[in-house]
């Protein structure tokens, strides 16, 4: 196919810099639309429970495509699987953008099945390539370089979609996600990087070493599958901060809550930009052993306690820096979590991270519906409290049953 090898000595820094940057890209095209889609969703079902249905039916279209990643991506590769999600959502913006006057609830749907399955697809064929990529001392490196361009696509991203909406039209926003779609896209099929350790298998032949879900999930160790669900655990407690955030905007800035919610998310991405400069040196084999476990119990565990302890109401500038420190947490678990899983032999990742993609989406969608339904009962600070409580006692018991004595034999 015209693939050079890569490897952690070159680290091909050229090359991978512009994966990163279009990576970058494509991120900020995602959260500005995910905004965007949104406020177009309410106006054109004119209803909360329109919005709440194809939200869902976004997240059902991710959690189902994490369950066949792994499987396409070891038969038509990586890379290709990559380049064809980017254009199926960039042809799904563009069609939007052309329609947006006279946009239905049926269009809608069909744009939302694209996008929610397109990113998983995207996500999981990414990360499970880096290894292939970069080389396996320099992931950990590359992991914190794309979590880092991605925070920082968050937050430009959700400040500059009012702007864009205001100034140009829901119209010119759907026509930029498209464009850094196409963007992600043309950098993947124009670089060539080498993204599967062998040949794709032909389309429609048998691959006799594939391994199904069940075998994967068969074969990991139980460590390794306690945490994907403490995984599942830390995307469940996120939604509450997610669902409790707008309210609590709304209530301190009531003139203007998203300049509250961008120092909210702006702080946040300072602090996973400083993960990443903690672990950038770090040889990728400490995440391998029991300091990347610990590393990944105690990062959920200060992630949990400092976005508790955000919505207990601090100052300004104390609250910038709690939700920084839950931005050094989240990003050092993220890290740490993608490395560990990529530690692993190169048939099993991309099933490994399809696993991973579809228990986050499931813990995510369940968290938002639950946690949506819990404010209407209980206050912000408790329905935070109980969400990432769970994920907090899920760290304890991850880190319990590893202490010596306890551990099993593929622990």
């Amino acid at each position: 196919m015209g693939e050079t090898a890569i490897t952690a000595a070159e680290v091909v820094r050229p090359r991978v810099r512009v994966l990163v940057a279009a990576y970058a890209v494509s991120s900020y095209g995602n959260f500005l639309n995910l905004i965007a889609l949104s406020l177009f969703t309410y106006e054109v079902t004119g209803s909360g429970l329109g919005l709440g249905l194809l939200m869902a039916l976004r997240l059902f279209s991710g959690f189902l495509a994490g369950l066949a990643a792994g499987a396409l991506a070891a038969r038509a590769g990586r890379r290709r699987l990559m380049i064809t999600a980017d254009s199926c959502q960039a042809v799904a913006m563009v069609v939007l953008a052309v329609c947006a006057r006279s946009a239905t609830a049926w269009l809608l749907a069909v744009v939302v099945i694209v996008l929610g399955a397109g990113n998983t697809f995207f996500t999981v064929a990414l990360r499970s390539a880096v290894p292939v990529l970069v080389g396996s001392e320099a992931r950990v490196r590359v992991n914190g370089q794309l979590m880092t361009v991605r925070s920082v696509a968050t937050v430009a991203g959700f400040a500059s979609a009012a702007p864009v909406i205001g100034i140009a039209g829901y119209g010119a926003a759907f026509a930029v996600n498209g464009a850094s779609f196409l963007v992600s896209a043309a950098a993947m099929f124009f670089l060539r990087l080498r993204t599967d350790e062998e040949p794709a298998t032909p389309q429609g032949a048998e691959r006799p070493d594939s391994l199904s879900l069940l075998r994967v999930m068969t074969a990991v160790p139980a460590l390794m599958l306690g945490m994907i669900l403490l995984r599942g655990a830390d995307a469940l407690a996120s939604s509450s901060h997610n669902v409790a955030l707008p309210v609590v905007s709304a209530l301190h800035s009531p003139q203007n809550p998203a300049v509250f919610m961008t120092q909210f998310w702006a702080s946040w991405a300072a602090g996973t930009l400083v993960a990443h400069q903690v672990l950038k040196r770090r040889k990728a084999s400490r995440t391998e052993d029991r300091w990347g476990l610990h590393a990944y119990v105690g990062g959920t565990c200060a992630m949990s306690l400092c976005f508790v302890l955000a919505f207990t109401g601090p100052a300004p500038l104390v609250l910038m820096v709690i939700v920084g420190v839950a931005g050094i947490a989240d990003g050092l678990t993220e890290i740490v979590y993608t490395s560990m899983l990529q530690k692993m032999p190169d048939r099993e990742r991309s099933r490994l991270f399809g696993l991973s993609a579809t228990v986050e989406t499931c813990g995510f969608a369940l968290g938002m519906v639950a946690a949506a339904a819990a404010l209407e009962a209980w206050s912000v600070l408790a329905v935070v409290g109980v969400f990432h409580g769970l994920a907090f006692c899920g760290a304890l018991a991850l880190f319990l049953t590893t202490l010596p004595g306890r551990r099993t034999a593929d622990g």
